[in-house]
């Protein structure tokens, strides 16, 4: 689904670099919170594993932040599935 979508919506990848590069910051400070919280942990595969009973899995928030968090459950899921860091990178436009 992921990689047809990027092929079907090629006006995605306008700008792709220059907003991941912007979120970054934002994707590190999260992830060093989940690691600091004991939510997370990196397989020796380099595979982000949640810790049981850490994570909910209730989606709550404000409508904004609910919308975000259903679309990065199914991008998350989509990245699982594909399971090649090579393939996701080349679809997004990124030398792996």
């Amino acid at each position: 689904y992921l990689l047809r979508t990027a092929e079907n919506n090629q006006q995605i990848l306008v700008g792709f670099a220059e907003r991941v590069t912007q979120m970054l910051p934002y994707a590190f400070e999260g992830f060093g919170l989940l690691m600091e919280r004991g939510c997370i942990s990196v397989a020796d595969n380099g595979r982000i594993q949640t810790i049981p009973r850490k994570v909910r899995k209730t989606v709550d928030g404000t409508a904004e932040t609910v919308a975000c968090q259903k679309v990065a459950r199914i991008v998350g899921k989509e990245f699982a599935r594909i399971a090649d860091r090579a393939t996701v990178y080349t679809t997004f436009g990124i030398r792996p």
